[in-house]
């Protein structure tokens, strides 16, 4: 055989062995590329893309490979779900890799965190199975450790919905009583005087006279005919009743010596359709809907009447039932009832509670900022107005805020009982299942508390904890906080976080934190500096904390 001939088949072999017989080679580091690298926390997982460029004439023909990615830390190393890729000869479903091109692989990776893995290496590890061979190539590093900045959002620091009070320290009453007439009469008689209605009305009158905490704003007298009969003359009688019952309250405020009872308005009405129409449809009457379409089809007083004295089945009883109750003058007081002051309140809380009503006791709770005296109040509201659920769901507030959540569920759970429909009591439920990282409770919780002012913060944290950064942004608004300014380093809007941090009303700690994390991001190292200082002189061990964070690593390594 020709040597030349001879030399190409013994090459051509030794290219076909490369191809499929011999071992797979190493992989090498510079095969991959990891996004995120340093690796992230998103809400409480760690995911990551390894991309995987493999080049030509090196993956082999009948090899099989499983790559697994493995997260390793001080203690111990998890692993994700790993991924098959086949060469051209290999009979499967897997990903095909040429040997001639080679080829362009992603390798998704995901993890749990668990604090241990802040300081972590990913390695990609490598079986091989070709032909009737198996074997293991050398694991290779493809990312350097975890930014664990994410797990920072806390919902201990959002604060729980308070149930509001509804305590007013003015409120306006109105008193009123009506003086009934006779027919075209405007005299008005001594037994309309002595009505329970009336005796009343004068009472409440002398009484708001004699009491400090009451002040008769206005007095109003409004006076009217019934719809019938001429229009000019009802006009006139009920222009003189008018006269008649404004002479008679004169006589009566003089007789009780009340000289203070703020503007008197009169007016009156000439026929009062509008009554009449009231009264007809609340009325038992049987052609009751005749008479309202006739009310509905004329507007002209005079051609209403007189179609209505057409329907002369039911006139009558309109005359008896109906009509004399539009003969009357209504006397109407406006009372301003003044609340008692700050200081007569907490004289009481600390005397004798049980002479504040409900909404003066809750009212109490908020014009103090000791937390001790508003628990105090808040226990007094669930001794002396057990029902309302008000006091739990606020007295759970306070004890979500020192951490004692065992109690604080307690309370927030009988402010529910006691009213299915508090929002408040929903979002606080919520939550405490957001501590206890129950995300499927906190979300039905939440669900139900939709509308309730100050949910976006509580909102707001739950995104950031299933990872929905843009969520979470969208659900904080303005708010200035820690957990906002977060979500806003999170989707790297570093300009609106350092405003919200800049704006937080009681810095502490972790906002120093995030402010240095911010300056890390936008290579402030002066920021970096500053902010830590400050957060460790709040928290020591936020030291070491920043040692290990690779937000740090090119600032103050």
């Amino acid at each position: 055989m020709n040597k030349t001939v001879c030399y190409s088949l013994a090459l051509g072999g030794l290219v076909a062995l490369s191809g499929c017989n011999s071992k797979m080679a190493q992989f090498k580091q510079e095969y991959f590329s990891t996004n995120p690298n340093p690796l992230e926390v998103v809400g409480q997982e760690v995911p990551a893309v390894v991309t995987a460029n493999i080049p030509a004439k090196f993956f082999k023909k009948n090899a099989s490979v499983l790559i697994t990615p493995v997260l390793v830390y001080a203690t111990g190393e998890t692993s994700s779900a790993p991924l098959q890729l086949q060469g051209e000869k290999v009979r499967g479903n897997a990903p095909v890799v040429s040997y001639t091109q080679g080829g362009a692989v992603t390798i998704p990776a995901n993890y749990v965190y668990d604090p241990q893995m802040l300081n972590s290496e990913l390695f990609l590890d490598f079986s091989v199975e070709q032909g009737s061979k198996k074997y293991v190539l050398p694991r290779v590093k493809v990312a350097d450790g975890v930014i664990a900045t994410a797990t920072l959002a806390d919902a201990a620091t959002v604060t729980p919905a308070i149930a509001a009070d509804a305590f007013q320290r003015e409120i306006m009453e109105k008193y009123s009583a009506d003086i009934r007439f006779l027919i075209n009469q405007a005299i008005v008689r001594d037994n309309q005087l002595n009505t329970i209605e009336m005796k009343t009305f004068n009472e409440q009158l002398r009484r708001a006279n004699d009491d400090d905490k009451l002040v008769i704003e206005e007095v109003n007298i409004k006076s009217y005919a019934s719809p019938e009969g001429s229009l000019d003359f009802n006009a006139r009688l009920a222009e003189n009743r008018e006269k008649s019952t404004k002479a008679y309250f004169n006589d009566q405020m003089k007789k009780d010596n009340i000289t203070e009872f703020g503007e008197l308005t009169a007016d009156f009405t000439a026929e009062d359709w509008e009554g009449f129409q009231k009264l007809v449809a609340a009325s038992d009457i049987q052609d009751k809907d005749l008479i309202l379409s006739v009310l509905d089809q004329f507007k002209d007083p005079e051609v209403r009447e007189r179609e209505i004295r057409n329907l002369s089945s039911v006139f009558d009883v309109l005359a008896q039932e109906i009509l004399p109750q539009l003969r009357y003058s209504r006397l109407t007081a406006s009372v301003k009832v003044i609340g008692k002051s700050d200081d007569e309140i907490n004289n009481l809380i600390d005397t004798d509670p049980s002479k504040l009503s409900v909404e003066e006791l809750l009212y109490a709770a908020t014009i103090t900022d000791d937390p001790k005296r508003q628990e105090s109040i808040y226990k007094t509201v669930t001794e002396l107005y057990p029902n309302d659920y008000r006091g739990y769901n606020n007295l759970g507030k306070l004890q979500y805020q020192k951490q004692d959540y065992t109690t604080a569920l307690s309370n927030f759970k009988k402010a529910a009982q006691l009213n299915p429909n508090s929002k408040e009591a929903s979002m606080n439920q919520g939550l405490l299942s957001l501590v206890n990282n129950d995300l499927s409770s906190a979300n039905r919780s939440f669900a139900s508390a939709a509308g309730l002012d100050g949910l976006g913060d509580a909102l707001g944290v739950y995104y950031l904890t299933t990872g929905d950064n843009a969520a979470a942004v969208k659900a904080f608004g303005s708010s200035k906080t820690n957990n906002a300014a977060l979500a806003q380093i999170l989707t790297k809007d570093y300009a609106s976080a350092k405003n919200t941090l800049s704006a937080v009303a009681n810095p502490d700690a972790t906002t120093y934190y995030l402010m240095a994390v911010v300056g890390a991001r936008t290579n402030n190292s002066s920021m970096v500096n500053d902010n830590l200082q400050k957060a460790i002189k709040l928290d020591p061990t936020l030291a070491e904390k920043a040692k290990n964070d690779l937000e740090f690593a090119n600032t103050i390594r």
